[in-house]
């Protein structure tokens, strides 16, 4: 996930310090370990943003950041958000990964659950499957697409009795995130959150909680922890998105979700998504504010 970035100039030393923040050996995490190694949330979430903030830095080297960009993340892809938006450093982004993924992790041990996409369906008969069921809309992503969250036994009752029109796909992942099955970890976070210098946003920053641009950057961190617990809107984001006339998407690494996303409910918009640093040039050659001619 890793290995293609470190060839880039000044990435190995960012991931140096990246690695000092977060406790953890992100090189080999990110080029040698096997899946096994990664699977863990108190793994996967650094890594995540280690990718997203190294796909950001060669961005910024090979072209620029338009004054108008807006910057949303998806879930742990808000804390790379922060940094990207100027309102906590890359090495805090780091340390608040690692102990949010950590805390998440043993939040996870507390009690079996688990999350279980919805595709499709009418959006009110699903939500009433979900409360019938006893689950939580975790994320609800937009293109009638939900992931809903809780113990497994109510993401059995759900495949049970599925939503009119809907498809049911359960996810590989360790527990209900974004839900009250989380909460033990939020003290934790919050702790670490009052110690991080923060600057108000340099760009447009949209929150998963409501999809607004936030313009405090207290308040995007206090996010940030509250977010632990609370339902991901990314539909709203992107309705945000829209409305301010967004012309291009491009997702860092590790892409590939998003741009689908943005497949189905920006038609219009042309999308990139950054998996290897090749891919900057099709972004850069077709997006003209970002190598400013």
């Amino acid at each position: 996930m890793l290995a293609p970035w470190l060839e880039l100039p000044g990435a190995q030393s960012r991931l140096d310090e990246w690695s000092a923040a977060s406790g953890l050996d992100l090189e080999r995490l990110g080029t040698t370990a096997t899946l096994q190694d990664i699977t863990d949330t108190a793994v996967t979430q650094p890594l995540v943003v280690a990718a997203a903030l190294l796909g950001a830095a060669e961005l910024r080297r090979r072209g620029q950041v338009p004054a108008d960009t807006i910057v949303a993340g998806h879930s742990i892809g808000e804390v790379a958000a922060l940094a990207i938006a100027g309102v906590i450093s890359e090495s805090d982004a780091l340390r608040l990964a690692s102990v949010r993924g950590a805390a998440m992790s043993r939040a996870c041990a507390d009690r079996p659950t688990g999350m279980i996409a919805v595709l499709g369906g009418v959006e009110a008969d699903v939500l009433m499957a979900l409360e019938t069921a006893g689950l939580t809309p975790a994320n609800r992503n937009g293109a009638g697409q939900i992931v809903a969250a809780g113990p497994l036994e109510a993401c059995d009752a759900l495949e049970k009795n599925p939503p009119s029109r809907a498809r049911l796909r359960r996810l590989d992942v360790a527990g209900a995130f974004h839900t009250s099955f989380m909460a033990s970890a939020v003290d934790e976070v919050r702790e670490l959150a009052a110690g991080i210098e923060v600057r108000d946003p340099k760009l447009t920053l949209l929150s998963n909680a409501d999809g607004i641009a936030v313009t405090s950057g207290h308040d995007a961190l206090d996010r940030i922890v509250s977010q632990i617990t609370s339902p991901v809107r990314w539909d709203l984001c992107t309705q945000t998105m829209l409305k301010r006339g967004v012309d291009t998407f491009v997702e860092l690494p590790p892409s590939g979700a998003l741009v689908g996303l943005a497949k189905r409910m920006m038609r219009e918009v042309p999308r990139y998504g950054l998996t290897a640093p090749e891919d900057l040039e099709q972004a850069l050659d077709a997006v003209p504010a970002l190598t400013g001619s």
